[in-house]
C-alpha cells in the first residue's frame, strides 16, 4: 500500500506540474526560474524569512495567504493591496472588506531583505505569491512551483474592492464572482479551503447568530456549534476583539478538516456553508470530508492557486518593480 501511495503521489505531482507549466505558458512574461539570472537566491530568501515570521507568529500564515487572495481578486495580482492611501483617496487596504488584513509588516520585512540582495528586481506581486505558498508549506500543506515575473501596479482604490468575494455571499453570488476572474466552480470549492487556516472576528459571522438584537440561528448552522459561537460573540454589535477559529481545532494546520466541519454544518462563514447548496461544491465537500482525499485535494489546491495567481497579471513593461511595497516609485 505504501508503494502504491508513493507511486500515486509521484504521478499526481507530475500532473500538477504539467498543469502549472501550461498555465504559466499562457501568461507572457511569467515562468519558472524567472529570477535565475537576476536574483538566484530570491526564493530561498523569501522562504527563510517567511519561516522566521510564521514560527514567531503562527497566525500570520493565514494572513499571508489571505493577502495574496485579496490582492488577486482586485485588479489582478499586482500587489495593489499593499499600497497606502494617498491624498485622501482610500486605497484597497483601507476598504471595509480589507480592514482585518494583517501581514503588511511581514511583507515589508522580506522585501527589505530582497532589496539588499537584489535591488529593484523582485516585484511585490511575486513576493506575495511566494509568501502565500510558503505559508501553506509551513502549515503542513502542499508546495508548488510558483510562476514568476509579475509586475507591480501603480494604482489602488478602495472603490474596486466590490470585486472581492463577499463574506455574506450565497453560493450563486460566489460562483459569479469567481467566474468573473476566470475561476470555475471547482476552484471555488478548492480555494474556500484556505479557511482551514486562521480565525475570524465576530462581525464576520454575527449575521448567522442574530436577527437585529435577537438570537436567531441560521438553520444551516449546527445548533450546538451556534451556541458556542454565541458565547464568544454575545451580541450582533459586539465590538470586542473576540475571534473564532475558521476550522475549529485545526486552524494552524493546512488539511481537509475544513471540509469535515462544513459537511457537519460547522462552516463558520455564510460563504462556507453555501458550498453545501450546490451539487458540484457539495459533492467536493463530502468527498474531501470522507478523510481519504487529502492527496487529491493538495493537487487541486496547487492547480487552483496557479490559476488564481495568474489573474490580471502585469508583465513586460507594464507597471513597475516597487522598492517599497506600500509606495509607488
Amino acid at each position: 500500500m505504501a508503494a502504491e501511495r508513493m507511486q500515486w503521489l509521484s504521478l499526481a505531482l507530475a500532473a500538477s506540474l504539467a498543469t502549472l507549466l501550461s498555465a504559466s505558458a499562457s501568461q507572457p512574461g511569467i515562468g519558472f526560474g524567472y529570477y535565475k539570472e537576476t536574483c538566484p537566491a530570491a526564493e530561498q530568501i523569501v522562504f527563510r524569512e517567511t519561516t522566521r515570521i510564521v514560527r514567531a507568529s503562527p497566525d500570520l500564515a493565514a494572513s499571508l495567504l489571505r493577502l495574496h487572495y485579496h490582492d488577486c481578486f482586485v485588479q489582478g495580482c499586482d500587489a495593489s493591496v499593499l499600497l497606502d492611501s494617498t491624498d485622501g483617496t482610500p486605497a484597497e487596504k483601507d476598504a471595509k472588506p480589507n480592514e482585518s488584513l494583517r501581514g503588511f509588516d511581514a511583507v515589508a520585512r522580506v522585501k527589505d531583505k530582497l532589496e539588499k540582495a537584489c535591488p529593484a528586481t523582485v516585484s511585490c506581486a511575486d513576493l506575495l505569491a511566494l509568501m502565500a505558498r510558503d505559508a501553506v508549506v509551513l502549515s503542513k500543506g502542499p508546495s508548488w512551483p510558483v510562476a514568476l515575473g509579475r509586475r507591480d501596479g501603480r494604482t489602488s482604490s478602495a472603490d474596486n474592492c466590490g470585486e472581492l468575494p463577499p463574506l455574506y455571499g450565497n453560493i450563486t453570488v460566489m460562483i459569479e464572482v469567481f467566474a468573473a476572474k476566470g475561476l470555475d466552480v471547482k476552484d471555488l470549492a478548492v480555494l474556500s479551503a484556505a479557511h482551514t487556516l486562521g480565525k475570524a472576528h465576530c462581525s464576520s459571522f454575527a449575521d448567522r447568530l442574530y436577527n437585529g438584537s435577537a438570537p436567531s440561528t441560521d438553520p444551516t448552522l449546527e445548533r450546538r456549534y451556534a451556541d458556542r459561537l454565541r458565547m464568544r460573540c454575545p451580541g450582533p454589535g459586539d465590538s470586542s476583539a473576540a475571534m473564532s477559529e475558521m476550522d475549529a481545532g485545526s486552524c494552524s494546520t493546512f488539511d481537509t478538516s475544513y471540509y469535515r466541519q462544513v459537511a457537519r454544518g460547522r462552516g463558520l462563514l455564510r460563504s462556507d456553508a453555501g458550498l453545501m447548496e450546490h451539487p458540484v461544491t457539495g459533492a467536493y465537500v463530502r468527498r474531501a470530508a470522507a478523510g481519504k482525499y487529502e492527496g487529491h485535494f493538495f493537487q487541486d489546491f496547487r492547480d487552483s492557486m496557479a490559476k488564481m495567481g495568474a489573474i490580471g497579471v502585469l508583465t513586460g513593461n507594464q507597471g513597475e518593480i516597487r522598492t517599497k511595497c506600500n509606495l509607488v516609485n
